[in-house]
Formats: structure tokens, sequence, C-alpha cells
């Protein structure tokens, strides 16, 4: 069994391994900086169904067809699916589960998903409960603007703190088999609001969720940034990766040398107009299943930890101008 360790942080008692792992993006993805390391990018934007919510299923089924394919596996392998995505209800995830016809749990976690589906999936492994375990989430740029903003033929300005949903889906599958990648511990977040009501500015209102989190790590392990080759948040896009460095250096902690953040690597944001660069629950999960995953089976790293970070807002508390409560999950990641 996992050993609690903090109150939310835990250890992972067996060898939680990752077994497989595919990222699927679209045709923007694609042309980034990022755009080689994909599994595959599809430049239809609608991929082949009538609807943009249909082609969001279509990636996430996508994407887990990869990663089954890798690891020689069936969906029947499969104990219990993680999912999750930013449609109402997480529909896009459903509509995946109902066709991979594996025991399901949906989540929520907004953009910090991924983590979150991580977490649970590797302490259902761990505890023996599950042999094989998955996870696997999605976004997609035009299911997001009709959701959460105004129609996209309206020709709205996006403003200098926006950033831009990635159409993107990230899947991984673990297990208790040898491997090379553990999942060795984690970190569940916790809620901050920093009572920011604007939901084109959500890097500055995650920032604190993935300060309190990381900050929260390392106290529980006793370790210091200078124990990780790298420390990775998923779409804090610019502006709230710079917040991030100067909530981290008001704990006493510099972590300018390790940190990444996925949603300022995933596009080009000088020639691509993505102003603060990517975002959505498939930004994080195809960089990390894309881009560091591959850089740890290849022992370019060895220690990362990855704290995704999610905007809990939906469009009813923004018509009811609430503010955004937000939280990030981390996970450890080595490679032995």
């Amino acid at each position: 069994m996992a050993e609690r360790i903090a109150r939310g942080v835990f250890r992972t008692e067996t060898p939680v391994i990752v077994e497989s792992y595919a990222a699927v993006v679209g045709e923007k993805e694609g042309q980034g900086p990022l755009g080689n390391c994909f599994d595959e990018v599809i430049s239809d934007s609608h991929f082949g169904e009538e609807t943009w919510e249909q082609a969001e299923t279509r990636f996430q089924l996508e994407a887990m067809g990869l990663a089954l394919g890798k690891a020689n596996l069936c969906k029947d392998d499969i104990d219990i699916i993680c999912a999750g995505d930013l449609i109402n209800q997480c529909i896009g995830s459903a509509y995946s589960a109902r066709e991979l016809a594996m025991p399901f749990l949906g989540l929520y976690g907004a953009c910090s998903t991924i983590a979150e589906g991580l977490l649970i999936a590797s302490l259902f492994t761990d505890s023996g409960v599950a042999q094989r375990t998955a996870t696997v989430t999605s976004s997609h740029f035009s299911t997001a603007e009709r959701q959460f903003r105004f129609p996209l033929s309206y020709g709205g300005q996006k403003t200098p703190t926006a950033q831009w949903t990635c159409t993107a889906s990230g899947a991984v599958i673990l297990s208790r088999n040898s491997g090379n990648i553990q999942v060795t511990g984690g970190c569940v977040g916790r809620i901050t609001d920093l009572h920011i009501t604007d939901i084109n500015n959500m890097g500055s209102a995650m920032a604190p969720a993935a300060a309190d989190t990381i900050m929260r790590y390392l106290s529980a392990t006793g370790t210091s940034p200078k124990n990780y080759d790298l420390i990775v948040t998923g779409d804090l896009g610019t502006v709230g990766s710079r917040l991030l460095l100067d909530f981290m250096l008001k704990y006493g902690v510099d972590i300018t040398h390790q940190h990444r953040d996925c949603g300022a690597m995933i596009f080009d944001v000088e020639t691509q107009d993505t102003h603060c660069g990517g975002s959505g629950c498939g930004c994080g999960a195809s960089v990390l299943c894309g881009h560091f995953l591959p850089m740890l089976e290849r022992e370019q790293f060895h220690d990362i930890l990855f704290a995704a970070t999610g905007a809990l807002m939906s469009p009813m508390s923004i018509q009811q101008g609430e503010s955004i409560p937000c939280i990030s999950h981390l996970v450890h990641l080595r490679k032995d």
C-alpha cells in the first residue's frame, strides 16, 4: 500500500510503472516547437466527425488506441481508466469510455486532470486493486471556445493574458510490470483563489496553486529543487510561469533552473499568435506524453516533478461573476 508521508502527500510502496503512453494533437500544435514529439498530428479539427465535441472524443480514443498498441495490449487488459476533459459533465470522456468499455472513473480537474488521473490510477495500481490502469485527458480549441467564450464567428479580440486551448489528448498506461519509468509518489492539491474573475487570465489564477503544491511536496519529502532535474507545470503560460517563480521565491525557494511549463512550450508565442501560450486538459497531457516521458525513457532526465494546474470555473460560475478556484496536483516520475 502507498505510504502517507504528510497530509495529501504519499509515496508508492510497490513500483508503479509507466508501461505505455501516447500523444495526439491538432494541426496548430503540430506546427509548434514540439511538433515532432507527438505520435500523431490531426489536420482535420473535426477528425471526420460532425461536431467538435465528437472530434474531441475521437482524440481520446486515438491516443488510448496508440498507447495500447505500443504495449501490445487490448482494451480488456485495462482494469480501470480515469479520464476527463473540459466539456460540461465531461461528456467527451464519457463517450470515449462508452466505446472503450473499461471500468471508468470520470474526473474533472480542468487542466490538472492528467495529474489527477495519474495519482488515482497509480494508487489503484499500487494497492493491487488493479493490475493495469490508464488515464487519458483531452481538450479542443473549438469546444472550449464554444463553452466558455464568445462564438468564434464573433471575431472577438483576445486579451494579452489569454491562452490558447490546445486541441490535443494524452494517454498513459500504468502497471505493476517491469519498466523503466516509475510513479514514486505524489501530492493532492488544495484549492487556492486569488479572487480573479477574468477567465482570460487563468495563468495568474493558477500560479498560487502550483506554488502551494510544489512547496508541500518539497517540505513533506525533505527535498529541494536541486534534487530534481525538472519541475514541470501544466499550463501556466508565460504570465503564470513568471508569477510561480515569484511565489516560490517568497517561500525562499528558487526553481528558476528546474522549471518548465507545458503551456509556454507547446506553441511559438512569437509566430503562432497564442498570446501567453497553451492551456486545456490536452496541453499538459500531450507535452508530458510526447516530450517529457520520452526524455525520461532516453535517460536525458531521471527525476521530474510534474505539477499540472487547473482553473476550476464553469460556464455557470462565470455567468454569476464568481472568482476562479484553482488547483494543482503533483506526480513524481523517476527513471531508475
